[in-house]
């Protein structure tokens, strides 16, 4: 096919809100429209999202984008969706919502998949015949934060019975985007993996197995259809063309969760190539020519979107999140000591306070696990905290402690991943809103020890890859072709004067955690 003008409508479902982007078939992302929506977050660790604000919201940013006129409605050839992952919306056969989306941060299904996977001889809390079963076929195991789609329908069943009664299909969240787009009901390899009841070996034919949807207790009626990422779902529906702004029937790529496609969107699609991704979240990873689960560290190999290839799974709850608490919460909390809360541009303020900060922020350490910990260490109960802060301690340390926190909780994570693929890093592309901030990748570079590649647009990589996982589905390009149109806007080299510093206060990172890990569960046990 020519890929002169033609356009991928990339859809990018993140938990602040999607963004909505046309991408070229050459990989270009020429202009997007971004909508917030609101987190709802419930006593007990719940976390929820209204699907029907989801909708109407990708449609508001869709319309918006393309009366902006940057290419002609004509020439966009396909729709892809990324989002978030992790997620649960109960459907009936009409493919209505039956409640609130359940979100990757919620944990209420913590207590239901920890008698699930219990037995009389466990090893991490796993009964030894289940872990083995799931570990072979699947290559991870269900979390006990509870906060894999298996613990959320295992909520729904035992909080929510007559809506486990009523659903047809329980879709992850990019796949209901799907569903809304061409009426069908469908996941791919890569967005049911965590649900844990498919077997993975064969990444040419991952299908549902009995033996684990037995473990699982999941029905497997209740589960929609397996395609590929690359797979033309079906075509753009009349009322979702009407909606978005787009023509009726536009082939409707599968697409796949916002790990996987930051994966592609980062560029680094070879074997070994990592990338780092800062958002509300954050991950570490690359891709694998091999199956392995590392339960000590909460890591597994997983189906990634590049179909035949596995992607290293692994996330840390909070990092671009913890700067958001910092404006919001604490600093221009609206209350009756601010008169105005939000100033603008208060990330670009972050930034010229923390490059006027000497490194290690007078050993001030900030933990980030402000809604627990998933990898390197699975804990719920985990909770953030400023630590050795005395009567000299600043603001200005207190800001930069939150950025080195981050990072150090990303070295943490370093460590498990170079171990699980048994080899350094020679450099990490670096993507997400975080990569915007100059100084953050200085302090990744220094606290990782590993080059930085901060990639041009990083804010925009999820949606890039959709765009990108769009044209080779149908055809403009192919995966190896997409390294060489990835930018990178500059590359960070590790300081060597702050190398023994923030050894140093990374070690005593972890023995924050290791001294403290038993007081937070404790205090938030029935949280």
């Amino acid at each position: 096919m020519s890929n002169d003008s033609k356009y991928i409508l990339a859809i990018d479902l993140g938990t602040n809100g999607p963004k909505v982007a046309l991408v070229s078939t050459h990989g270009d992302l020429v202009g997007y429209e971004f909508e917030e929506n609101r987190v709802i977050l419930l006593p007990g660790g719940g976390a929820e999202q209204d699907p029907d604000e989801w909708w109407n919201t990708i449609a508001a940013a869709s319309r918006r984008l393309l009366v902006r006129n940057l290419a002609p409605v004509d020439d966009v050839v396909g729709v892809c969706c990324t989002s978030q992952w992790s997620g649960t919306v109960p459907v009936d056969r009409a493919g209505k919502h039956l409640m609130n989306a359940i979100i990757w941060m919620d944990a209420r299904g913590a207590p239901y998949v920890k008698a699930l996977t219990g037995g009389p001889i466990t090893v991490e809390g796993y009964a030894v015949t289940k872990l083995l079963t799931w570990l072979r076929l699947t290559g991870g195991i269900p979390a006990h934060s509870g906060k894999d789609p298996i613990a959320h329908i295992l909520y729904i069943r035992h909080e929510h019975p007559e809506v486990y009664r009523a659903t047809y299909k329980f879709m992850e969240p990019k796949d209901y985007l799907n569903l809304r787009l061409t009426g069908q009901f469908a996941a791919s390899y890569d967005s049911i993996t965590l649900h844990w009841v498919t077997d993975n070996r064969d990444l040419s034919r991952v299908g549902y197995d009995e033996r684990l949807l037995k473990l699982a207790t999941l029905e497997r009626d209740q589960l929609p259809d397996l395609k590929q990422a690359v797979d033309v779902l079906g075509p753009l529906t009349p009322e979702a063309a009407a909606k978005l702004g787009l023509p009726a029937g536009l082939p409707v790529v599968m697409g796949t969760p916002d790990v996987q496609s930051a994966a592609i969107g980062s560029g680094a699609v070879r074997d070994y190539e990592g990338h780092l991704y800062v958002g509300t979240s954050s991950w570490l990873t690359c891709h694998v020519p091999f199956k392995k689960t590392d339960i000590t560290h909460n890591i597994a190999s997983i189906p990634s979107a590049i179909p035949g290839r596995y992607l290293i799974g692994d996330e840390q709850e909070t990092a671009g999140a913890c700067l958001k608490f910092l404006r919001d919460n604490i600093l221009y909390h609206e209350d009756e000591l601010l008169a105005e809360a939000h100033v603008p541009d208060v990330y670009k303020i972050f930034d010229r306070i923390v490059a006027g900060t000497p490194a290690g922020s007078d050993r001030v350490l900030f933990t980030p696990w402000l809604y627990g910990e998933r990898t390197p260490v699975e804990d719920h109960a985990l909770r953030g905290g400023l630590h050795n802060i005395s009567l000299q301690t600043t603001r200005a340390h207190i800001i930069r402690a939150v950025f080195e926190g981050v990072a150090y909780n990303a070295r943490w994570l370093l460590d498990a991943v170079e171990g699980f693929i048994k080899r350094p890093f020679e450099a990490l592309n670096f993507i997400g809103g975080g990569a915007n901030s100059d100084v953050w990748c200085q302090i990744f570079a220094d606290v990782l020890n590993r080059p930085i590649r901060q990639v041009k647009d990083p804010i925009e990589a999820n949606a890039r890859g959709a765009g990108f996982l769009g044209a080779v589905a149908l055809g403009y390009l192919e995966f190896d072709d997409i390294p060489a149109r990835i930018q990178i806007a500059r590359t960070y080299e590790p300081d060597p004067a702050n190398r023994a510093l923030y050894d140093e206060l990374f070690t005593e990172f972890l023995n924050v955690y290791k001294a403290n890990r038993k007081i937070y569960e404790r205090l938030n046990r029935a949280r």
